[in-house]
């Protein structure tokens, strides 16, 4: 990568598109009924709703961080059509590619669990029957939740279809991988990224709280896919426990709430991230300061937007 004219002490933050898919809006909405839900995403003739895939880029003058890689490209063009991922290429790379860097110059990749649709990026796009599946970003370090790492190699038989079989085999071969627990931390200088661990999607999925100075933004994975799911009581029909993801959707809102932070979206089709307010009538959370894409530069305290 060409780091020519860069300014020193910068950092960014940037948004970055993978592929996107289309899912089941029943499936994506739990026990909300349709009459509801499709107020909030207009769902097709065949029932199915836009499902972003969204990734946060940090770069320092040390460390390029990607939060995420979406589902990527390594499904045959059988099951890209099964499950409605809408490119055949990897849209993560490409968006890499418009920032001028390339899979090789990423230094840590954090995960916050290895279903397909946030870990399939990882993995080289698919070419035909006859090649293995090869990782990508060969210089970073994987980090990922431990409980999340153990269930993939061993999942139960409801979620077994979201995990990539191959996938814990690559990760450990690589001997790449850093697990990590609730409570855990990592420090790059002057970002600082804590670790809250989530059970109600699936066991050991990690949510990263990430400080940069005066600046917050909570990693949410799938415990908020988007701006329809911070109505407490809304959750997925793919998640395991819901009441439990409700009781830790209000405990990262009120965490999130007091000390002003943005929440990232992975899955919402239009809004990378949003702030919390609260309807003092309804008595309930809403999303506020809505970004459709998400970028900071920050050069020696002072703010680009």
């Amino acid at each position: 990568m060409n780091n020519q004219g860069k300014n020193i002490n910068r950092i960014q933050i940037t948004s970055l598109c993978g592929n996107f898919m289309r899912l089941d809006g029943g499936a994506m909405f739990g026990n909300a009924p349709k009459a509801l839900w499709s107020k909030w995403i207009k769902p097709d003739a065949d029932n199915l709703i836009d499902i972003g895939s969204r990734s946060i880029l940090i770069e320092t003058d040390q460390y390029k961080i990607l939060f995420e890689t979406g589902p990527g490209a390594y499904l045959s063009p059988k099951l890209k059509k099964r499950f409605s991922i809408l490119n055949n290429d990897h849209v993560l790379l490409q968006s890499l590619q418009d920032y001028g860097l390339d899979h090789k110059d990423i230094t840590h990749v954090i995960l916050s669990h290895l279903h397909f649709d946030h870990a399939g990026g990882l993995l080289e796009q698919w070419q035909d029957n006859t090649m293995p599946l090869k990782l990508l970003f060969p210089n970073a370090k994987y980090i990922l939740g431990q409980l999340n790492f153990e269930r993939s190699c061993c999942p139960h038989i409801r979620d077994r279809a979201s995990f990539i079989p191959e996938l814990p085999r690559l990760l450990k071969k690589s001997n790449h991988l850093v697990l990590k627990q609730d409570g855990d931390s990592l420090d790059f200088g002057e970002v600082h990224i804590n670790f809250f661990e989530s059970h109600g999607h699936t066991p050991g999925m990690l949510v990263s709280d990430i400080l940069i100075q005066d600046l917050r933004i909570i990693f949410m994975g799938d415990l908020v896919p988007g701006i329809p799911w911070i109505n407490l009581p809304i959750t997925m029909g793919y998640d395991r426990y819901p009441e439990l993801l409700i009781d830790e959707k209000r405990t990262i809102f009120e965490k999130a709430y007091k000390n002003n932070a943005y929440l990232f979206f992975t899955h919402d089709p239009i809004y990378s991230a949003a702030k919390l307010g609260f309807d003092e009538v309804k008595k309930r959370y809403i999303p506020v300061d809505k970004k459709n894409n998400f970028i900071e530069q920050r050069y020696d305290g002072g703010i680009k937007i």
